[in-house]
Formats: C-alpha cells, structure tokens, sequence
C-alpha cells in the first residue's frame, strides 16, 4: 500500500510539474480601438494572431458577443467556425460610429519579432466587411504603437499592460 501511494503521489507530481512546464510566457496588452464616424450598428471585430504562413492561429479578441453575427466576419468565421474554441471570456460589447473601447489581449512572447502578425477585422449590419481593417506585424516596435485602420477602425493602439 505504502508503494502505491508513493507511486501515485510521483505520478501527480510529474503531471503538475508537465503543466507548469508547457505555459508560454506571455504579456498581457491594453488594446483601444477608436471607430470612424459611421452611422449604423455597432461594430463586430475580431482580434486574431496569424501565423507567418498568413493564416489563423488564434482568436485574442472578439467585440461583439452575438455569436448569431459572428458568421458575418466572413474569413474569421471560416476558422473560427471550424476549430469552434470557446471564446466567451474573449468578447465585450460591439462598438459604434466614433466610440472607442479597451481591451486587454494577450500575446505569447515567442511570437513577437518572428513574423507573426495581428488581424483586425471588422463586419457591421447591411453595410461593408472588412477583412484586414487593421494588420500589421508583431514586433517589439509595433506593439508599443497606434496603427491607421483602413475600414472602420479609425486607429488602434496598443501598449504592454
């Protein structure tokens, strides 16, 4: 009995030290977004890190959280949709024309300065989608910075929290 419980307890042991030991280290960034002066609903975006082949690794944020609109960010929805992770503490509120709203997203630190990117994409009710409203490289620079939208995003920016 005694070397099953010492068995057991290694056992344990190793599993929790295995889980501690995969956590990427990661920095947590305050990210506004200020819209454009439209008229009409308020905004879908989807935050998303994109891998240096050009495709989707990971949702890092959602604006909006009526999943019944999410298939309306078209090339977000077509991943999303797929792999169908829960992204419930990932979303706030959809912004409108001229508002601004602050999130907090986090970015694992390995994928900075090694050719991944950050997407923001935007979608509103009976008007444009926009697939890279907002895309620009992860770099220790960019990061720290305020970037033009191309859509409705008038700028994002970001800095380390």
């Amino acid at each position: 009995m005694k070397n099953f419980k010492l068995i057991f307890s290694l056992a344990v042991l190793s599993l929790v030290m295995f889980s501690f030991s995969t956590i990427a280290p990661s920095t947590k960034y305050k990210c506004m977004v200020q819209m454009t002066n439209y008229t009409g609903e308020g905004a879908y975006i989807a935050i998303s890190l994109i891998n240096p082949e050009g495709e989707y690794e990971k949702t890092l944020y959602v604006q909006g959280d009526d999943e019944e609109w999410y298939h309306d960010i078209t090339q977000w929805w077509k991943f999303q949709g797929k792999v169908r992770t829960n992204i419930d503490a990932l979303t706030g509120a959809t912004i409108s024309g001229g508002e601004r709203a602050i999130s907090v997203i986090e970015i694992e630190d390995s994928k900075i300065d090694s050719g991944y990117s950050i997407r923001f994409e935007t979608a509103v009710e009976d008007q444009e989608y926009y697939t890279k409203d907002v895309e620009f490289l992860l770099t220790s620079e960019s990061v720290k910075s305020k970037k033009e939208g191309t859509g409705f995003i008038r700028y994002i920016r970001l800095m380390p929290n």
